[in-house]
């Protein structure tokens, strides 16, 4: 039986009541609204919860559920929404060099989108954590791309393409990807590792993200910034479960889950050291 997004209730969830038509303009405005919305966070994996990549259950947690998740969740679910308002889409896998050299042979563990549109090609990725593109980019490389945040651009080296955004005056690399088309079953076994095995950061470090009109919120364990575009980065270290249950909640706009395995994982980082 075919999937048909509740296409109503995640225009809703994200805040979005412009025109439901597959043009350049609905498709911005939609990659800005989304990560600004859904934050980048992982605490199903932190708590043991499977991450579920089937279209119902990235509905029910992402959409109705108050939650967000990694890049996969967050692709998989933007690619529905676009499909359904008539986009042509296809998914992309990505080495991610962040934190690395440019050259590094990583997994692929990263989810990003394509979209065809006008005879030009874009391209869409709103699950990149605290560096996730809040503007489609033309595939085009060598030239600097604005977004409502950081420029942005992309480097081909024959059929690689690399990902930049330009950071305090930087360009930094987010990682590698070639246009080989991608399917559902092909983010199974990488969403499995990333969610499930020891060494995965996903299972040892609280990571989340969201961007707003002026600024990025992040969070990696303990650890809180607030990163404002046109000004310097707000620092603050957050010491009891209940500084980061309302951080989570006010900054990242989570609805959380209930009980006390929550509370003793968040303990865990609240002694955490700084990473």
């Amino acid at each position: 039986m075919s999937f048909h997004l509740n296409l109503d209730a995640y225009l809703d969830r994200i805040g979005f009541a412009g025109e439901r038509a597959p043009t350049l303009q609905t498709l911005r405005v939609l990659h800005l609204k989304h990560p600004m919305t859904i934050a980048f966070e992982n605490l199903g994996p932190l708590l043991g919860e499977p991450v579920l990549l089937d279209p119902e259950s990235l509905e029910r947690k992402l959409v109705f559920g108050g939650r967000g998740g990694y890049c996969f969740e967050h692709n998989l679910l933007f690619s529905h929404a676009l499909r359904a308002i008539g986009f042509r889409v296809s998914g992309l896998a990505a080495r991610v060099l962040w934190n690395t050299t440019d050259d590094a042979i990583t997994k692929r563990s990263h989810m990003l989108l394509r979209v065809e549109l006008d005879d030009e090609t874009w391209i869409a990725d709103v699950g990149f954590g605290g560096q996730t593109l809040t503007a489609p980019l033309r595939l085009v490389p060598d030239i600097e791309q604005a977004t409502p945040h950081e420029p942005f651009r992309l480097l081909q080296s024959g059929t690689d393409y690399r990902m930049q955004s330009r950071i305090a005056g930087e360009w930094k690399s987010l990682y590698r990807f070639d246009l080989s088309e991608q399917h559902a079953i092909d983010y199974e076994a990488p969403n499995y590792y990333l969610s499930t095995h020891p060494g995965s950061i996903f299972r040892t470090t609280l990571r989340c993200a969201r961007a707003d009109a002026d600024k990025r919120y992040a969070l990696l364990n303990n650890q809180y910034a607030v990163h404002l575009l046109n000004g310097p980065t707000e620092r603050r270290t957050l010491t009891t479960v209940d500084d980061l249950r309302r951080t989570l909640e006010q900054a990242f706009l989570l609805r959380l889950p209930q009980g006390e395995h929550l509370d003793a994982t968040l303990a865990r980082f609240a002694r955490s050291e700084p990473a």
